[in-house]
């Protein structure tokens, strides 16, 4: 890989196959991320791993077929898989199957290489469920430029998460995306009283040096907290709701690229909500952004 002169927006972590009632869709937090900014004209490469199956195969036709570059290993775990069953409101719940490839992603001399020239890097704390994994991330973000952009997606699923997680990434990390319950459950690991969402956010900033908290809201909106103490708070729109699937990375990727491309932040929120109320009309994670969304960005 020729990286001369060349920066990359990069999701690492995840790569798998969501199993939804109606069939399986590409899925996983980094790789949806990737879809996303890739769809809005940024330069954005995946980093993830997949067994040698047939599961694998396909998800590296699917990643070829959606002209996203990237680095998946193969090792010797099975491809990652997720049984999805969504409620009466399109509301997924998780079946995360264990010991799949993306638990065991090597850091190598070739990542290590690509982190030099990365501009953001966006993983998340499901990931570092194991150790293999936790540590290729570590090492990645350590690699990247002192002024390169960490995002950390949290992800709380059943119990593959812990304190140790959650500081860490939190230490590591410039910007950080957290759900409502989520942000009430991560205070109380790190041992921030919850009396109210403006106020722990501030306190999440100042403790851990970042430059900016995401809170998403679900149908009440969501929040956006900058170190300046300025905050953007966008309302959630009304859709016909298919399944909700990815639309917070749909958000990520949406509002990183609107950032790179030099909107305030104002409107790369406003962008970000746009496209993650998309992604909730569709089926599955990684739809094809409407035009008018890709090119405002």
């Amino acid at each position: 890989m020729d990286l001369t002169n060349k920066m990359f927006v990069v999701g690492l972590g995840e790569v798998l196959w969501d199993m939804l009632p109606e069939g399986k869709q590409l899925g996983g937090a980094p790789a949806n991320f990737a879809h996303h900014v890739a769809q809005c004209g940024m330069p954005a490469y995946l980093i993830s791993a997949v067994g040698d199956d047939a599961l694998g195969e396909e998800i590296r036709s699917a990643i070829k077929e959606k002209g996203l570059d990237a680095t998946l290993h193969t090792v010797p775990y099975p491809t990652g898989t997720v049984d999805v069953t969504l409620d009466d409101e399109g509301v997924p719940q998780y079946d995360i199957r264990e010991g799949a490839a993306w638990d065991n992603i090597p850091f190598t001399a070739e990542m290590e290489e690509l982190a030099k020239h990365t501009a953001v890097v966006c993983f998340g704390t499901l990931a570092q469920r194991s150790e293999t994994s936790r540590k290729t991330i570590e090492a990645y973000v350590a690699a990247m430029p002192e002024e390169a952009v960490k995002v950390c997606d949290i992800n709380l699923r059943g119990n593959y998460y812990s304190k140790e997680i959650i500081e860490s990434s939190l230490k590591m990390s410039d910007m950080i995306k957290v759900n409502y319950e989520e942000l009430e459950e991560v205070c109380r690991l790190v041992g921030i009283e919850f009396t109210d969402q403006h106020s722990v956010a501030h306190v999440l900033i100042d403790n851990y040096g970042l430059d900016m908290l995401v809170v998403t809201c679900g149908t009440e909106g969501s929040f956006v907290y900058c170190m300046d103490e300025n905050a953007s708070c966008v309302p959630t729109p009304k859709v016909e709701v298919v399944d909700t699937v990815g639309a917070g990375d749909a958000f990520t990727g949406v509002f990183v690229s609107g950032m790179l491309g030099g909107l305030e932040v104002r409107w790369a929120h406003m962008l970000a909500v746009e496209a993650a109320a998309f992604v909730c009309t569709q089926a599955g994670a990684t739809p094809e952004l409407p035009e008018d969304i890709k090119e405002r960005v």
